[in-house]
């Protein structure tokens, strides 16, 4: 009798992948799509943090797999300077006149070119209508918890 070695797929730098996975800091879950349906996406194109993809090289198909990332690894140290006031007249221009914003509210806003966006958490709102948005990663600065199940690798 004759064995036949199928070689399972393993992940690599620019792999298409499904997966589910979970990010979670020390307050809890910030992405976790394993209630719902699977994320795909390629390898080093910024879907996901470097330090989040290396955990995943290597890492065969049907694996799961938990990883605890210090703090200020998986999206860097928190800065100060990704702290700004935003005018009333700018989010006016940007969106909704009437949107009104409360602490914690998280806001999309397009980049520059319009070809994407970025999220601004409220952190204040004055009295002028200006909103001070942290426009760090929410999980910047803190211990991460990555929880990945490698679904298929294209």
């Amino acid at each position: 009798m004759t064995s036949i070695d199928i070689a399972v797929p393993t992940v690599q730098p620019g792999s298409f992948l499904t997966l589910h996975y979970r990010l979670a800091g020390p307050s809890g879950n910030v992405i976790n799509t394993f209630t719902d349906k699977p994320a795909t996406l390629s390898l080093g194109t910024g879907e996901l943090s470097p330090a989040v993809e290396q955990r995943l090289l290597g890492l065969a198909e049907g694996t799961r797999a938990t990883f605890e990332l210090p703090a200020g690894e998986a999206f860097g140290e928190r800065n100060a300077d990704m702290q700004q006031w935003v005018a009333r007249k700018l989010l006016n221009q940007l969106g909704d006149p009437h949107e009104q914003y409360s602490v914690g509210d998280v806001v999309q806003f397009p980049t520059p070119d319009g070809l994407g966006s970025y999220a601004g958490a409220v952190q204040q709102v004055r009295e002028d209508g200006a909103v001070l948005f942290d426009f760090n990663h929410p999980l910047a600065g803190q211990p991460v918890t990555f929880e990945v199940q490698v679904i298929g690798i294209l």
